[in-house]
C-alpha cells in the first residue's frame, strides 16, 4: 500500500489493544527503524536505546514485566524505548563526523560543540534522565506514525516494573538506562473509534493561561 500522508496518519491512528500474530517483514521493520531514528534529539545525541523484541519467549517475559498486559505477548514486534542519560559521556566524534560530512555542522560549529555539549550536560545533573526520556519519547512518536502510515497498529504502553524490563532486554541492574515507553506494533485485531478531544479552548492558550485559544 502507498504510505499515508502525515496528517492522515495522525488523525487515523488509534491505540490498539489486540493484535494479529502475523509477522512483520524485515524490510518493513528496517524502514520503521530508519524513520524512528530520524527523530530529533537534544544536541543530536540520539540518546535512545531501542530494543526490538521479536521472539515469542522474550515477548512473554516482557509481558510479565508489564504486569501481564496481553498485547505485549500478542504483537509480533514490541519496541522498548530506553533512554541513556549518560550518552553524552561517551565518544561523540561519530556524531560530529557525520554532521561535518553532510555539511550540516561546519568545523567551527563542531569545535564549539565539542566543549559546549559536555559542559551543558554536566550542568544538567539529575535532569539528564529527563532530557534523555524526552528524546526517546520523540523517537517513539515517530515510530507510531510511521507504523500507521504503513498500515500497522500500535499502542503507547504504560505500566511496567522497570528492573524487570531491564532484565528482559539485558540491561544490568546497575545500568543507568531508564525505560521511557514500550510500544507494541503489528496488524490490528480490532478497530477503535475516535473517542474525541476537548475543544481547543479547554487546554490551549494564546500567550498566557488567562487567554484560552479561540479561532
Amino acid at each position: 500500500m502507498a504510505p499515508l500522508d502525515v496528517p492522515s496518519a495522525i488523525l487515523q491512528r488509534r491505540s490498539i489493544k489486540r493484535f494479529r500474530p502475523d509477522p512483520i517483514p524485515q524490510d518493513l521493520l528496517h524502514e520503521l527503524l530508519e524513520l524512528t531514528v530520524a527523530a530529533p534529539s537534544s544536541w543530536n545525541l540520539q540518546d535512545w536505546r531501542i530494543v526490538v523484541v521479536e521472539e515469542a519467549e522474550q515477548r512473554e517475559a516482557l509481558c510479565d514485566a508489564c504486569y501481564g498486559q496481553g498485547l505485549v505477548a500478542q504483537a509480533p514486534l514490541v519496541f522498548v524505548f530506553a533512554a541513556d542519560p549518560t550518552a553524552w559521556e561517551r565518544d561523540l566524534e561519530p556524531i560530529f563526523e557525520k554532521a561535518k560530512a553532510s555539511g550540516a555542522w561546519p568545523p567551527k560549529v563542531v569545535e564549539y560543540l565539542q566543549q559546549a555539549v559536555p559542559d551543558f550536560q554536566q550542568n544538567l545533573g539529575d535532569r539528564n534522565r529527563e532530557y534523555a526520556i524526552k528524546d526517546a519519547m520523540i523517537a517513539a512518536t515517530h515510530l507510531v506514525l510511521a507504523a500507521e502510515s504503513r498500515g500497522l497498529a500500535s499502542c503507547f504502553l504504560n505500566g511496567w516494573e522497570e528492573d524487570a524490563v531491564k532484565r528482559v532486554i539485558g540491561a544490568g541492574e546497575d545500568s543507568q538506562l531508564c525505560v521511557a515507553v514500550i510500544v507494541p506494533v503489528g496488524l490490528a485485531a480490532e478497530s477503535r473509534s475516535n473517542p474525541g478531544r476537548l475543544d481547543l479552548e479547554h487546554n490551549i492558550f494564546r500567550d498566557h493561561l488567562s487567554k484560552p485559544y479561540r479561532r
